[in-house]
C-alpha cells in the first residue's frame, strides 16, 4: 500500500493527472451545468469540484497502477 501510494503521489503522475483532470472536468461542467453557467444562473459548486477531483482520481489511479504493473517481476 504504501508503494501504491507513493507511486500515485510522485511528481509525474501528479502533473499527468491534473493536465487530465483539467480538460476533462472543463468539458464535464459545460456539458452538466452548460445552460446555467451561460445563463447566468446558479451553479452546483459540489458538482464542479466533483467534475475535477473524478478525473484527477481515475487518471493517477490507472497511471500508478500502470506503472506498477510494468515494474513487477515477471
Amino acid at each position: 500500500m504504501q508503494r501504491f501510494l507513493g507511486t500515485v503521489f510522485s511528481r509525474p503522475i501528479v502533473v499527468g493527472a491534473l493536465r487530465v483532470s483539467l480538460v476533462v472536468g472543463c468539458v464535464l461542467n459545460l456539458i452538466n451545468q452548460g445552460e446555467a453557467i451561460f445563463a447566468g444562473e446558479a451553479i452546483a459548486w459540489g458538482h464542479v469540484v466533483l467534475n475535477f477531483l473524478v478525473p484527477y482520481a481515475v487518471s493517477s489511479y490507472s497511471a500508478a497502477r500502470n506503472q506498477l504493473s510494468n515494474k513487477a517481476p515477471r
